[in-house]
């Protein structure tokens, strides 16, 4: 029998929603406009800041503006600044807290980012995409193949080389090809001029590829390959195996596809950003996630349930304070945090010596330094 309900009762339901959704923004004090800077308009990321926007839109009046970057540098350079207070980031946050890349030249260096939470599900793969029709099986199969280089996205390009590295090979065994955002790798990779691209398997990217004539195929990666995930890790130590279930041809792949990930994307600020306005943006993040989840491919990943506070990078005070608040702060947590706070000062203390020194050949002279600076705190150089 279909059960209704009367006009009364439906009001009544209506008028909950309201109350709890009432509840909600006056909760969360945010700016009535404010801006974060994203991956391009055809990734996962960019889609996923859609759809937390509009469930801040929907519950606290907050017009959330999204600034899609092509790489790296262009994500964060506003956030530098001080024109955005936040950035949905990847694992280039890493890059740049270690000085590393293009975050290594003189008008860089190692930055006091922080975290406020990051999408973990670990069911969506971060890996190295090929054409099906390039005759490319696994990762030892791109030797000699033309495989995506973008400018100014360290990340993306340590990612891929992590990749190489699980199979053996280095740039040096592949043809590079250049390009100058991550969205033009894929479509380079539509177009027949390039093999091999990086990306998450949720980004409108790998759907577009898979829909192509070409045809998209995902090499794996064998979780008892201890040696191939030591010569990964030893570059990306941010990567772990995983099962992808989710995404382009892993959603029909019958098991999933066996592969490699690492949250993304990841909510940074700079340390000395309002501590106020970043435990509000955490807060929305978690009690507005059952508005935005299911929303956008990947989007599931950032329940509280994910989260992983004692990652690579330390996380925001005003971050901090809300995860107390929920009761997921820990001691442990906090002695991690507080590792890679001083882990940052070594970098930039290092940095700041050597500006002083002002060598002609910064680049070989920084890479230098910083080793010798972490190797005398005991610490891993690990780039």
């Amino acid at each position: 029998m279909i059960r209704t309900l009367s006009a009364a009762a439906i009001a009544v339901a209506l008028t909950g929603q309201m109350v709890v959704g009432q509840a909600v923004a006056a909760d969360i004090k945010l700016p009535s406009t404010m801006a974060v800077t994203a991956y391009g308009t055809t990734s996962s990321g960019y889609g996923q800041m859609v759809a937390v926007g509009a469930a801040l839109q929907e519950a606290a009046g907050v017009n959330l503006r999204i600034l899609p970057g092509k790489n790296d540098i262009a994500r964060m350079e506003p956030v530098r600044q001080g024109k955005v207070p936040i950035s949905a980031m990847g694992v280039g946050v890493y890059m740049v807290q270690e000085g590393v890349f293009e975050f290594g030249s003189e008008r860089w260096g190692p930055q006091s980012v922080r975290l406020l939470s990051i999408n973990n599900a670990g069911d969506t793969g971060l890996a190295v995409g090929v054409a099906k029709d390039a005759g490319i099986e696994t990762y030892a199969d791109l030797k000699g193949k033309r495989v995506a280089w973008v400018k100014g996205a360290p990340a993306l390009n340590t990612n891929m080389e992590a990749y190489l590295a699980y199979a053996g090979l280095t740039w040096d065994d592949v043809e590079k090809v250049e390009f100058g955002g991550y969205g033009d790798s894929w479509k380079g990779m539509v177009n027949g001029s390039v093999d091999a691209a990086y990306a998450i398997m949720t980004s409108g990217s790998a759907f577009q590829m898979e829909a192509s004539p070409r045809g998209l195929h995902w090499p794996t990666i064998d979780p008892e390959n201890k040696a191939g995930l030591d010569r990964m890790q030893a570059i990306a130590p941010y990567f772990a195996p995983a099962i992808a279930t989710k995404g382009a041809v892993a959603a029909t792949t019958e098991g999933g596809i066996p592969t490699a990930t690492y949250p993304y994307p990841v909510m940074i600020a700079y340390a000395d950003q309002d501590e106020d306005l970043v435990y509000n943006f955490t807060k929305a993040m978690f009690e507005l996630y059952d508005t935005y989840k299911g929303k956008a491919p990947g989007i599931d990943g950032w329940a509280m349930k994910f989260q992983n506070l004692e990652w690579v990078v330390p996380y925001h005070d005003g971050a901090i304070r809300y995860y107390k608040e929920a009761g997921k702060w820990t001691d442990s947590a906090q002695a991690h945090n507080d590792g890679l706070i001083a882990r940052q000062k070594v970098l930039q203390d290092a940095w700041a010596a050597l500006e002083a020194e002002a060598p002609e050949d910064w680049d070989s002279a920084w890479v230098a330094a910083r080793r010798e600076a972490l190797a005398a705190a005991g610490l891993p150089a690990v780039f």
